[in-house]
């Protein structure tokens, strides 16, 4: 999985930053990726080398413990997001074939006509939401309707304990939870389905008003790396994970996506330059998995960790920032982040190029130019933050 977290962070990169010389060490490393595939579609590596020999989380045959530990269907997850990112920033099908192809394999072997489980850990219900946006293949947005619909009866760890319309608070694992918010808000936007636009506004609020750090951070305790009791929240044992904050602004971004309302930004702003960027140094080459709020020095960041999940996740995180920046609806464009910049943001059948040149978050005077390619009227929403009215989550 963060083999193809790199490829997803390294494709963002290329919108930006056009590079010649990454983008053939993608397709290299996409080669590589086909010839791991199996003949059916099948994609994850440890068994395919090591057979029934294998790590003993994976269990002896296909899908055994996907429901447990076994991380083949969020591995794919991984995957499809890191295809849908590559074929956007590239037009390329080489890595989202691939895709299409582990997709399938999953769509025949999982269903409710078929083997009906779901992931133990959550991811692929984003990933099958993107390649459907990619692809227009809507069995895969149904697949991942399925695996979010499946959980129940299972353990609260991963938020398996109630059907997912049922669930109101925030428990378990935080990366877990938080992707599996963010899987049901992209479902749930284009299905409108009104019983997960429910569950999970019941459970940010439950998030925001109970159990976030002052730096946005979730997760208080270690020893489920994941949610404690509500206004638990000790500063020298934070937990914090850095995945779990990334997976907090995933869920906060579609929130606001789907309501519009600034509040949801104002949070992703408080993570973004406070409990995500404290996973990482200055110099880009240190990092820390979970992170405290109090120390005594005996803290510091490390090169790298045997779960690599956190490192690989800034990496493609970082790069997608400018995503985040603007978004747009059919009567204007909302300024979001405030930060020096020239985007060009859809409106109707037309492009806005916005220019914002400043010094935030140090200075508050933002300046923005606005070129529309042609004169017309629209609304430009520029979001207040919420500490610049004394007002920390409204």
């Amino acid at each position: 999985s963060d083999v193809f977290k790199i490829v997803e962070g390294a494709s963002y990169s290329l919108q930006t930053f056009p590079d010649p010389v990454l983008d053939a060490y993608l397709d290299s490393l996409i080669f590589k990726f086909s010839m791991a595939q199996e003949d059916d579609g099948y994609l994850y590596t440890n068994r395919t080398i090591l057979g029934d020999s294998g790590h003993e989380w994976i269990g002896t045959e296909r899908w055994q413990n996907t429901h447990l530990y076994s991380h083949e269907l969020y591995n794919m997850g991984h995957l499809f997001e890191a295809a849908a990112a590559h074929y956007t920033a590239t037009g390329k099908r080489n890595l989202l074939d691939v895709a299409i192809r582990a997709a399938d394999r999953i769509d025949e072997d999982f269903g409710w006509d078929a083997r009906v489980t779901y992931p133990g850990h959550q991811e692929i219900e984003i990933g099958l939401v993107k390649m459907y946006n990619v692809t227009g293949e809507k069995r895969y947005l149904d697949l991942a309707k399925f695996f979010l619909d499946a959980r129940r009866d299972g353990p609260e760890y991963c938020q398996a304990h109630l059907p997912v319309t049922e669930q109101r608070e925030a428990v378990g694992h935080a990366v877990r939870a938080t992707y599996m918010y963010s899987g049901m808000a992209d479902v749930a936007a284009i299905l409108k389905d009104t019983a997960y636009v429910r569950a999970i506004t019941d459970i940010w609020e439950d998030i925001a008003y109970t159990k976030m750090y002052v730096t946005g951070g979730i997760g208080a305790s270690g020893g489920n790396e994941g949610f404690g009791e509500p206004y638990h929240l000790p500063n020298a044992t934070a937990y914090c994970e850095t995945c779990a904050s990334i997976g907090y602004i995933f869920f906060n971004y579609r929130l606001f996506l789907m309501h519009g309302q600034a509040k949801y930004y104002d949070v992703l702003e408080r993570i973004l330059y406070n409990a995500m960027l404290s996973g990482v140094s200055l110099s880009g080459d240190r990092f820390f998995y979970p992170n405290v709020l109090e120390s005594d020095g005996r803290h510091q960041r490390s090169e790298w960790f045997g779960c690599a999940c956190c490192p690989s996740n800034i990496c493609r995180f970082i790069p997608s920032v400018p995503g985040y920046v603007y978004a747009s609806d059919d009567q204007g464009i909302f300024v979001n982040l405030y930060m020096s910049n020239e985007g060009s943001v859809p409106l109707g059948r037309d492009t806005v190029k916005l220019v914002q040149t400043g010094d935030y978050p140090w200075d508050g005077r933002i300046s923005i130019k606005v070129f529309p390619e042609r004169e017309k009227s629209f609304v430009l929403r520029l979001r207040i933050p919420g500490w610049a009215q004394n007002t920390a989550v409204d």
